[in-house]
């Protein structure tokens, strides 16, 4: 067996495997003697069917078989020795005058070779590299969040600064009945949280939909619609009041510290927010080290050139999707009993 390389440019290669019948027909001859040992054919004992016979039934599908494992072994050996550094798959040369009714075989593959280049890291364009730090302000709503998740529920007989509100919004006309949880402090603007203050279970508000909340996500939950019908949406809806509650802060003590992080593994607010400062640094630097890396990657991108094997990796591409487009076919079947 011989394999050699042709460089056509400096993007372009073509391999070529040529494979004797001394290459295969050793491994050929084993199978054939092995299936005429466990052959079953009518009219002869087990074992002992004329060799003619068997290396005509089977041979030439054996020793097409051999000959494509020994080429793919072969080339794939090659490409590893030869530290080839390619593009996608290597791609075999069509020849109009191959036949598998000879001994000897040549097989061609083109290969699209990577591209050599330089990274210039001299940038007019500076690449920021943030390093996070948790502060103060951060840290102190980080220990009233756990308080509230640790807190006690206190029901409320009137609607005040700080309370969540359970009722149900309705439209008729818009086909609304929707029971949902809101926070006052959700609710935009003084003139709607006004309309709330004071209000007791039982009570029933009219609001308009415009502008009253942040966002329309928060609108798109209260009223249980999607994107589509949010959008622009200019009604009024009541608002019945069917539950006042609100959250009374869990205490700064050893119990909370003990729930949140284990016994004893926190024993002071200093420790406790230094615990709560660790955790946030390292959560957002992971963020911080994804964007550095998109800035270098764009940066990379924008200022390195080089030059692709344009025509082989289209007909590469061209062939991953007829080979995809086959399976799924062959998949449909297999599933359905029927090609698509």
């Amino acid at each position: 067996m011989n394999i050699t390389k042709e460089n056509i440019d400096a993007l372009n290669a073509v391999v070529k495997v040529e494979i004797s019948a001394a290459d295969y027909q050793d491994k050929v001859t084993k199978i054939l003697q092995d299936y005429r040992q466990k052959a079953n054919i009518p009219g002869f004992r087990k074992g002992h069917v004329p060799m003619g016979m068997v290396k005509k039934q089977y041979g030439k599908s054996i020793m097409i078989d051999e000959v494509n494992k020994l080429l793919q072994e072969s080339l794939n050996n090659f490409l590893v020795e030869e530290k080839l550094d390619i593009l996608g798959n290597p791609l075999p040369k069509m020849q109009d005058d191959f036949s598998w009714e000879t001994e000897n075989y040549s097989f061609e593959f083109e290969l699209g070779l990577a591209p050599e280049f330089e990274v210039n890291l001299d940038a007019k364009k500076k690449i920021t590299q943030y390093n996070i730090v948790a502060d103060k302000e951060l840290l102190n709503k980080e220990v009233e969040n756990l308080q509230k998740r640790f807190g006690k529920l206190v029901t409320k007989e009137v609607v005040e600064e700080g309370v969540n509100i359970a009722g149900s919004f309705v439209n008729e006309e818009k086909g609304i009945d929707k029971k949902s949880t809101i926070s006052l402090e959700s609710i935009k603007g003084k003139v709607n949280q006004k309309k709330f203050i004071g209000k007791k279970v039982g009570d029933v508000i009219e609001l308009e939909t415009k502008g009253l909340f942040e966002d329309d996500h928060k609108l798109m939950g209260a009223l249980g619609l999607s994107h589509d019908e949010i959008h622009g949406l200019e009604i009024l809806v009541t608002f019945t009041i069917e539950e006042i509650n609100n959250t009374e802060l869990a205490e700064i003590n050893q119990e909370l510290f003990d729930k949140i992080f284990g016994a004893d593994v926190v024993k002071s607010i200093e420790e406790l927010k230094e615990k709560i400062k660790e955790d946030a640094e390292k959560q957002f630097q992971t963020q911080a080290d994804q964007q550095l890396l998109n800035a270098v990657t764009e940066y990379l991108v924008e200022n390195t050139k080089f030059d692709l094997p344009a025509e082989f990796l289209k007909k590469w591409l061209a062939c991953r999707f007829v080979l995809n487009f086959y399976m799924n076919m062959k998949l449909h079947w297999i599933l359905f009993g029927t090609s698509v």
